[in-house]
Order: C-alpha cells, then structure tokens, then sequence
C-alpha cells in the first residue's frame, strides 16, 4: 500500500517563510509507522522529541495521541486511535486509517527510530533559528519605539537559551495535563526521598523545616536592616549548597543535580576577596577581623588553610560587577546556566541593580525596582532555579518601639512584595539592645547585662510572605566573629540531611 501524499498545508496554518522551512515528511511517517507498529520502541527515543518538532500538524497530534497512550500503559495502534481522530478533518483529507496503516506497512526496523527522531528534532530546531532569525532581522530593522539594541539582545539570546533548553522557543499556553504530570513528578520525587525535603537545603534545620527548602521557580526576599547579617546568611546558604553538590551523569552527557547544587552569587556590594574571606572564617571557625588584620597565630593558619582546601572545589562562582545591569546578570546567569549548570542564584543586594541604558535611574525608583524584581522572578522561572535576592530595609524599623521588620519596611515594598514567592527577615535583638547599654556600676546596666545574655547569639528569622506555606518566626543561632548563622534545634527533632 502506497503513502499517502503529505496534506499540503493550507495559506493560513503557514506563512512562506515557514512552507520554505526545513523538514522531512518521510523520516516523520517513517517514525510514527515504528511506533504504531511497536509501542516498546517509544522508550528509545530521546526525552528532548515533543509533538510539537513534527512539521506537519497531524503529525504532531498523531504523536501526542501515541505517547498519550503509551505512557497511560494503554495500545497506541491504528484501529484504536483512528477513534480519536475521527471528526479531524486532516486525518480524513489524508486517508483517515489507511494512512495510518501505509505507515505501519513502510515501518522501518524499530533500530533506526532512534536516528529518525533526531532527524526531526535537528529540523524542528532550525526551523526555530530560522524564526529567531527572522525575528532579530525583523526588530533590528523596524524596531521598537521603547525597545533598545540591548534589549533587543536580551530577548534574542533569551530566545536562544529556550531553544538551547527546551528544543523549542516560549510556546504559550500548556494543557493542564501536562501541567499536572509536572505537579505529579515533583510529587514522586518528594515522595521518594522518605520525608525529606522538595527543594534545596539551606543547612538550617528548622527554617528548612518550616519553609520546605528552597524551590524551583521562587523568588525569595531576604530583608534586614544593615549589619544584621544579609550577607552572612546568603554566604552560609550558598556555600551549604555548594559543598553538598553531587548529580549523575545522564545519557545525553549531562548532569543531573541529586544534590546540593551550583551557585551563582552575584555580589554587587563586597569583592569576591572579601566573600571568599567570609567563606574562609565560617568554615575555620578564625575571626574574619582577626584574618583580616594578619592576628592569627599557627594553629589558627593551620585551620585557614585547610579550610581553603576543604572549599576550593565547590561550585560556587562569584561575579563582583558592581552596578550590574539586570540584561548582563540574566545574560551571565544563562550562560553559566549552558557550561555548567546552575541550581541557585544569589543577589547581594537588590538594591543595586541597575536597568542600565534603558533604565531611567532619574525617573521613579518605585517603577524600576518593580521593573528589575519582575525580571529577577522572570529569570527564577525561565533558569527553574530558586533566586535569592537580598534587599534592605527603610529607617522607619527604627522609629518604632517593636523593632521586628515587616513587609511594609521593605524600600520600594509594593513590587518586592508583589513579586516575591517569599520574604524573610532577620532580626537581632542583642544589635538593638548593646546599643542602650547603661553606665557600667549602676543597677541598670545589671539588668541590662542579664538581658544581654538572654538573647546575646541568637538570631530571628521572620518570615513575612510564603506563598507555599505559613508563615512565622524560626530562630537560630548567630556567631558574630564569623558572621555564621547556625542551628538550635536539637539533633533528634529532625532528620539530618
């Protein structure tokens, strides 16, 4: 029995541009014959083939309908699915079954199905270059009234980085039933690690316990005034991430992250010295004053130096640009993203992200911190990492009796709120209290010492905003002379990682 010829596509499913594209009918009737014939040859193909790198339309549903099928553990075979396709007209105009059936009888060797699915893969991929293509050429020439040249950029290498990710650029809506095996898949995974957590460990016990880890796709907000510990808590959490690093080679030659992650930590306010050297006091346990000033004696050397050793190999990379734009630090991001992963992303602070040439810095702040939270969330979203974006807090905290922050101290705190999945705050009540210390001999400032010890290395956590969750109040430990958060929870109350 003969194939049938492909239905020619009609004027308005395709523009010249995309009839002229790159594709080959005979390797897709090829594949979809193997797999109507056998089922069991679906599971050679590549994760990456989707229904939509099929040129032809019925194709791509065709190929929906089978691994629908296939994957519900029901038979994907002309007869049974011609049912399904029944009142689609380009099934009919094609020969309805006895089309399906031609592809069964020309089937080539379920061996080669491997090869004729990156066949239609590699095409589907250029004929999206060929769009992209189109597209930067197009926008470079007419342009856009409120589009610059590198925000044109931007988006052109955004578009790329989806095609490089996903084998294919932004496809707009997704059937919920896609939407729930993702939801399901996440569910198994949480499941299968016997109780443990969903997302990235931060190495503090009870706040992972009550935020479930960092998660995929988040923004999360950590706010203080200054010297509370901003940097300190995002430098313990990066380096925890970091050191618990661990994947799996994957078949493709890729990595599979199992555990930990790779970090990126943008640090726009400290040099990547100064972060290496909180990194070295943390993990020595030697003041980072007394590193700084050479007070060390050989002992405390010995310590710095293995501690150098212990850490010089974790994935953690530090860009230290300062006033970098949000274009350059998403641009950076992806590509650390393509070379050699990247779990989470870290930004010290908010604040000093600019919107560099198409940013108006003179205009109203309100507007472009809004502008540069979307695009931090944006970026959580498109890179599926968890972002932490440190932030700082208004003066008004110190204007009121209760010193705890709250979201409306966040500067700018409309977009920071709006935007982020999650905001907490750190607090210290020993910052606030040494600052009212009495006269030394009187009976206040024996009071005062006796409340200086109560609270004196202990810090608060509060969390003000948890879109997933509640929230609440979680404290921890607090080392000052090493800037290190730590934990108070007993060992038995939960399960170490």
């Amino acid at each position: 029995m003969a194939l049938a010829p492909a239905l020619d596509l009609r004027p308005q499913e395709a523009t010249p541009e995309i009839a002229q594209a790159p594709a080959n009918l005979e390797a897709e009737q090829a594949l979809l014959g193997v797999l109507l014939y056998d089922n069991a040859a679906f599971e050679r193909l590549s994760d990456n083939l989707a229904a939509r790198h099929f040129f032809e339309p019925f194709h791509q549903r065709l190929f929906a309908a089978i691994e629908n099928n296939i994957r519900k553990g029901q038979l994907a075979e002309p007869i049974l699915l011609a049912e399904q396709f029944a009142r689609d007209p380009a099934f009919e105009a094609l020969g309805g079954v006895r089309y399906m059936a031609a592809m069964v009888d020309r089937a080539p060797p379920a061996a080669n199905a491997r090869d004729y699915a990156d066949a239609i893969y590699d095409l589907a991929l250029r004929r999206d270059l060929i769009r992209i293509g189109g597209d930067i050429s197009t926008l470079a020439t007419q342009g856009e009234a409120d589009l610059s040249a590198k925000d044109q950029i931007e988006r052109a290498e955004r578009d790329l980085y989806e095609l490089a990710e996903t084998g294919g650029v932004s496809q707009g809506f997704t059937t919920f039933a896609d939407a729930l095996a993702g939801a399901v898949q996440m569910a198994a995974e949480a499941h299968s690690r016997d109780g443990a957590l969903a997302g990235l460990s931060t190495g503090l016990i009870d706040l992972d316990a009550k935020i479930g880890g960092l998660h995929p796709s988040d923004l999360v907000i950590i706010a203080a005034r200054p010297s509370m510990g901003k940097s300190g808590l995002a430098t313990n959490i990066a380096f925890d991430v970091a050191r618990h690093y661990a994947y799996e080679p994957q078949p493709d030659g890729t990595r599979k992250t199992v555990n930990g992650g790779v970090v990126a930590f943008f640090s726009l306010e400290m040099s990547a010295d100064q972060l290496a050297m909180r990194l070295l006091a943390e993990v020595s346990g030697v003041s980072g004053d007394r590193l700084r000033k050479g007070e060390i004696d050989a002992s405390e050397f010995g310590r710095v130096r293995d501690a150098a050793l212990e850490i010089q190999d974790a994935p953690l990379y530090i860009d230290d640009t300062g006033g970098i734009s949000l274009a350059r630090l998403t641009a950076r991001a992806r590509r650390l993203k393509r070379r050699v992963g990247l779990d989470l992303l870290i930004v010290d602070y908010l604040q000093l992200i600019t919107m560099g040439d198409s940013g108006n810095r003179n205009d109203n702040r309100v507007q472009e911190v809004s502008a540069i939270t979307g695009g931090l969330k944006a970026l959580a979203k498109e890179l599926a990492i968890p972002v932490i974006a440190l932030a700082q807090l208004s003066r008004q905290v110190e204007n009121r009796e209760d010193k705890r922050p709250q979201l409306s101290d966040l500067r700018e705190s409309g977009s920071i709120e709006q935007d982020a999945d999650m905001v907490m705050f750190i607090y210290r009540e020993s910052y606030y209290l040494s600052r009212t210390e009495p006269r030394e001999g009187t009976p206040e400032h024996l009071t005062w010492q006796e409340e200086m010890d109560k609270v004196k290395g202990l810090a608060e956590i509060v969390i003000g905003k948890q879109r997933h969750g509640p929230i609440g109040n979680v404290k921890l430990s607090y080392n000052e002379e090493i800037v290190k958060f730590g934990n108070l929870a007993p060992p038995h109350r939960y399960e170490p990682r």
